[in-house]
């Protein structure tokens, strides 16, 4: 009975939050001549252009530099004087819209399937476009997002969302681009990331052997994919199977293979995955990934880095290790992104990610890249978003700072596809609420 009242309550207090955001609609689609002014302009790659005009058309980035003449009407002009402006940011994995409250009410969340083998399920089909956590979000920066499956030994399909959207048909901007796989862990340890642990005061004893049960699951796996491969070649099929059809991207390089992995032993195992199956793999997590950088990029395998502000991955690494990764791949040439995955930030933090990665070995522009353009090439949307550059949708950011800096980086004015979005969220309503009621201007 207890938690029944618990449950209702909750969803008692999430309709009342719905009431109070009411007023905060997607907006509408922009058809015509928009600039942007006066600004220094990060285009994403790594170059920076001083007082720079963006001329968008139709959603669409057409020219971008200095000197370009503006008409003097039927056009809007946004001035950036004296501000910074960016590619919308990108966060590379989550479970956004997917996760609404991760502890104590079922009813909120639809992030994961029962069952271990569900490449079918496709995440976008339960993608929340009216979730609280969305507009806290581009109130940050973030305007794109990719949208994860959990659970299992392969999740499903995930897809890269926009986010300012009335539901999942208008949010999607890149539909079941990846298949998500766990790797399941080759070691027990106990609070560290990549491997679990034990579990809990009288809980029962870790497997005797972890690294015989991972390789026999590996084994599952693989035959899963031969199987898989076997189906998709035949031109008929007597009796249809979803599983084994979700697949078929994957072996005609539609899709990427996103394998969660951080110990050293899963990343290699995810190597050997490319040499069977010529998949193209991305890591998601990688906090070990340091140690085999070289053998990443010869593999031509992408990294998606978890969560920085974290401990290190085992007792023997540097403190700061997590901080000094996303150096070692830049040097290596490994292709990777940063993303915040950390349920106690809801994904904010992406940009001071970015920011103490520039502290520890990137620039500033390689840091930039790791959460605009080179998020967009692991996605595989990098032909329409991730820079400011033309012919891609105008997704972009102007901010008041740096927005690696937690400090400076007020975003003031966001675009997605051309469109002048809402920023305004839960927590600027209550901000202004109590300025109103303290009489503060």
């Amino acid at each position: 009975m207890k938690k029944i009242l618990f449950t209702l309550t909750a969803l008692i207090a999430l309709s009342g939050f719905a009431k109070a955001q009411e007023s905060v609609y997607p907006a509408k689609d922009y058809k015509g001549l928009l600039f942007i002014t006066n600004g220094t302009v990060h285009v994403g790659n790594g170059t920076v252009i001083e007082n720079a005009t963006i001329k968008i058309n139709n959603g669409k980035i057409v020219e971008v530099g200095t000197n370009i003449a503006i008409p003097a009407d039927n056009v809007q002009v946004f001035s950036a004087k004296g501000k910074q402006v960016y590619p919308g940011l990108i966060l590379s994995s989550s479970d956004l819209g997917l996760k609404e409250i991760s502890n104590g009410v079922r009813a909120s969340n639809d992030y994961t399937e029962i069952g271990e083998f569900n490449s079918d399920v496709r995440s976008i089909t339960a993608y929340n476009a009216d979730s609280r956590v969305i507009n806290v979000l581009k109130g940050n920066g973030v305007l794109l997002a990719s949208v994860n499956p959990e659970g299992g030994v392969i999740s499903g399909s995930s897809s890269v969302v926009q986010l300012d959207a009335w539901n999942w048909e208008d949010a999607s901007y890149k539909m079941d681009a990846g298949i998500h796989l766990n790797m399941p862990s080759f070691i027990v340890r106990f609070g560290r990331r990549g491997g679990g642990g034990f579990p809990g005061f009288g809980g029962a004893a870790p497997p005797a052997d972890p690294t015989k049960l991972a390789l026999d699951k590996v084994e599952e796996i693989k035959n899963f994919f031969r199987e898989a491969k076997a189906y998709n070649q035949e031109s008929n099929h007597t009796n249809t199977n979803l599983k084994l059809a979700a697949v078929k991207g994957l072996f005609e390089k539609k899709q990427k293979l996103f394998v969660h992995a951080d110990q050293l032993k899963q990343m290699l195992v995810a190597i050997d995955f490319v040499k069977e199956f010529s998949f193209d793999v991305v890591i998601v997590g990688g906090s070990e990934s340091f140690q085999i950088a070289d053998l990443l990029k010869s593999a031509n395998i992408a990294v998606i880095l978890g969560e920085e502000h974290a401990l290190p991955a085992t007792e023997d690494d540097d403190i700061d290790q997590p901080f000094k990764t996303p150096a070692v791949l830049q040097k290596a040439g490994v292709l990777f992104s940063l993303n915040d995955n950390s349920d106690n930030t809801r994904y904010r933090n992406v940009s001071y990610n970015a920011g103490t990665a520039a502290t520890y070995g990137l620039t500033k522009e390689e840091a930039l890249s790791a959460i605009t353009l080179n998020a967009a090439k692991i996605l595989g949307v990098d032909d329409k978003t991730g820079s400011i550059e033309v012919g891609k949708d105008a997704n972009i950011i102007v901010a008041a700072g740096d927005i690696l800096d937690m400090k400076s980086s007020t975003v003031e004015i966001a675009f997605i596809q051309g469109r002048k979005v809402s920023l305004e969220n839960k927590q600027t309503q209550l901000y202004d609420r109590y300025k109103s009621k303290y009489g503060i201007k």
